[in-house]
């Protein structure tokens, strides 16, 4: 979003039909704010998107129905780790959603190397992750955009939450479009960097990058040149964790690397299958007494979500899987 379109929603007292208190944060494509649906007094996040910058013509109309299709398809998901998408919308050009407000923070301070939390927590974070990718994939959603700044977390009231599902899918449309890499691409799989379809497992090669980085510090290929850096992640293989941190289980490192792996046939075949090593692997380190974030185990989130109301500012069909069409 460019600065004269921040400024002009910063100075909006309304966004739809929710009041704006204060901006959150910003990122490539637009800003988060604090709202307040004023029928229920709930604060909710409003997450912008300037899509009559990014786009114009058919393009923009594209990018416009492609918007809402991925904010309705991810307004069904329910599940205690996803974050909830409650509304939608459009206003002067930009485009919303309208999610809970999390308290907390996201991941992305603990890929420091003075933050790292315990090897406990992280797997439990990781566990939990993995879970709720799982069930986005069975409902045919693929996020496409996991990595730290994407998973909140309130450790102490236990609360993880993965964001942004929906809106990588418009992100991708936009640097396809341009030719640009929005951000790093160092979460990104081979087949996605190298323009490929994408399903499930293209998630899960990014858990496996985010689960490396919360574990070492340190991204599993680096390098100062972003040629350099985008063949090493299409065609070399990545550190050993135990590279770093020799002290980690084997089955572990054995974990890491097979999300690592090169082709999407050679990863995991889905989040629980990753969710249920974790479990093995979390069982092998020290448990830590302090902070450890708990597993969620209720399967009532396995059921079908489509009784579950999303209020949508546009319908669109629900038969159009263009969002993702391998699954």
């Amino acid at each position: 979003m460019s600065d004269s379109a921040l400024r002009s929603s910063a100075q909006r007292s309304n966004l739809g039909r929710y009041r704006i208190e204060r901006q959150l944060g910003s990122g490539a494509m637009g800003a988060v704010y604090l709202g307040m649906d004023p029928h229920t007094g709930e604060a909710v996040a409003l997450k912008t998107m300037a899509l009559a910058t990014e786009f114009d013509g058919a393009e923009l109309e594209d990018a416009r129905q492609r918007f809402f299709r991925e904010a309705e398809t991810a307004g069904r998901l329910q599940h205690p780790d996803i974050v909830r998408i409650l509304d939608a919308g459009e206003q002067d050009g930009t485009a919303y959603v309208a999610m809970e407000y999390l308290t907390g923070h996201d991941l992305q301070p603990h890929t420091q190397p003075a933050q790292l939390l315990s090897v406990p927590v992280v797997l439990q974070i990781g566990i939990r992750v993995a879970d709720a990718l799982a069930y986005a994939h069975s409902h045919g959603v693929v996020h496409r955009d996991v990595k730290p700044a994407n998973v909140m977390v309130d450790l102490d009231a236990g609360v993880v939450k993965v964001t942004d599902f929906g809106i990588a899918c418009v992100a991708d449309a936009s640097r396809t479009r341009t030719g640009v890499v929005l951000g790093t691409p160092s979460f990104m799989s081979p087949e996605q960097l190298s323009g490929r379809r994408v399903d499930g497992r293209t998630d899960l090669y990014s858990l496996g990058v985010m689960l490396f980085q919360l574990l070492t510090g340190q991204l599993p290929h680096q390098n100062e040149s972003m040629a350099r850096l985008l063949h090493a992640i299409v065609n070399e293989p990545a550190a050993d964790i135990r590279s770093v941190r020799p002290e980690l289980p084997e089955s572990l490192a054995k974990l890491v690397a097979r999300l690592l792996s090169k082709s999407p046939e050679a990863r995991h075949a889905d989040g629980w299958q990753v969710a249920n090593e974790l479990r093995a692997a979390a069982a092998l380190v020290s448990v830590d007494p302090h902070g450890c974030v708990p597993v969620v185990t209720n399967p009532a989130f396995l059921q079908d979500s489509d009784t579950q109301p999303f209020a949508k500012t546009v319908s669109l069909p629900r038969t159009d899987r263009a969002h993702n069409p391998d699954l």
